[in-house]
């Protein structure tokens, strides 16, 4: 996707409006909001430090939480440009607001190398409306907009897609990334490219499934969604397992699909199984196995995929040279129900020829979990944009880029 970014235009002396992803966990300790995970600030420093070493002036402006256009001291960023400035080892100022008087004042004080912070842009009810006059404003302080916050490109909002329309737009070299791994590399993949589906819906995933279709050679299908398939497919009964009705029409055009286009489908062929499962309190009943070609009882529903699928799953994932990886096996949030989950983590570990890329959401945690994220080539910060961008579709804070 070839749009320019930070390496393709000056940068030195010029005020830039960098929209990133600092929307990071806070807990209240001692009457202070303490950030838990810095993870996405630690993503943005490569672009952060090209700017500063380039002697750009950078203003960095994100959302965090839901504060719904008000002002909320709890989901304010001070505590972000304290971390921060730790991180860069050098003075990192805030602003209260995103726009206004005093956040320009700030921002025309900056010097070469300066960094500032402003105030949460969703303490303005225009920014989930794209409100063009809020994004005006935001213009305002700069020369240059950056777009360095992929997990939020899927969004219309003020400050990733409405800025862009006052000022040269660019990438940051995190939004460079996720696009080279997401789009350009699955457009023309090596082979043999694996695609690992899970989650819980069928309808969530079919985009995903039919664009897939159309390029991978195996997809491997786990998760909640897997039973429908395994009714259909192996004719099984699936007892209390996840499935509606209006899924049928969906998976059975996508196996079809897959059968006319030569492509492998792989769907579980043993499932782990419980009697009683309370997602909210992460307990589950009594366990076992439901194993190949064994109908699962009617009061129990499975939830995970048992150890002959893993065999099939891993043994086709050793073949491969690209890997994609989005969504668990099963409700790997319940240790017991975990098992599956990691090990598909472990075999795309495993597999160190091949390209692996782990398309954001569920799967992250689950390879951070399993103690393998150093050993894949790639990990998207994005859950809900990887998905649209994996479905074929545009991105807003991407489209408002520009191209080379």
């Amino acid at each position: 996707m070839a749009k320019k970014s930070i390496r393709d235009i000056s940068l030195s002396g010029k005020r830039c409006f960098v929209r990133v992803d600092f929307n990071v966990p806070l807990d209240e300790k001692d009457g202070q909001m303490v950030i838990t995970d810095d993870t996405r600030i630690k993503e943005t420093l490569p672009t952060l430090k090209f700017l500063i070493e380039a002697g750009a002036r950078v203003i960095l402006a994100s959302h965090l939480g839901r504060p719904k256009g008000q002002r909320d001291p709890k989901q304010s960023l001070r505590p972000i440009a304290a971390r921060l400035s730790e991180m860069i080892k050098r003075p990192v100022d805030f602003a209260d607001d995103c726009i206004g008087d005093a956040a320009k004042a700030k921002a025309m004080a900056l010097q070469d190398g300066g960094v500032l912070v402003l105030e949460n842009v969703r303490f303005h009810a225009g920014e989930e409306k794209n409100d063009p006059e809020l994004a005006r404003q935001m213009a305002d302080l700069a020369e240059i907009y950056v777009n360095d916050a992929f997990g939020s490109a899927h969004r219309a909002h003020s400050s990733t897609a409405g800025v862009a329309a006052y000022l040269p737009a660019v990438s940051g070299l995190l939004m460079e990334k996720e696009l080279t791994y997401l789009h350009d590399e699955l457009e023309n993949p090596e082979r043999p490219f694996v695609v690992i589906l899970g989650g819980a819906k069928v309808n969530d995933k079919i985009e995903v499934i039919n664009r897939l279709l159309e390029k991978a050679d195996t997809i491997i299908i786990g998760g909640g969604m897997a039973y429908t398939f395994r009714k259909l497919v192996q004719g099984i009964a699936i007892g209390k397992s996840l499935y509606k009705p209006e899924w049928e029409p969906i998976a059975q055009a996508a196996i079809e699909k897959a059968k006319a286009r030569g492509v492998k489908l792989l769907i579980p062929v043993d499932a782990m199984v419980t009697d009683a499962f309370d997602f909210d309190a992460k307990k589950l009943g009594n366990m076992k196995l439901a194993a190949e070609g064994q109908d699962i009882d009617p009061e129990w529903e499975g939830v995970d995929i048992g150890p002959a699928s893993v065999k099939l799953f891993a043994d086709e994932i050793a073949k491969a040279k690209t890997v994609i990886w989005n969504g668990p096996m099963g409700v790997f949030e319940i240790k017991e129900a975990a098992k599956g989950t990691f090990a598909i983590a472990e075999a795309i570990a495993a597999n160190q020829r091949a390209k692996t890329i782990i398309g954001g959401g569920d799967s992250v945690k689950a390879v951070k979990k399993a103690g393998v994220a150093d050993k894949v080539t790639f990990i998207s910060t994005g859950g809900g944009a990887s998905l649209e961008l994996l479905e074929g579709k545009t991105l807003p804070g991407v489209a408002a880029l520009n191209n080379k």
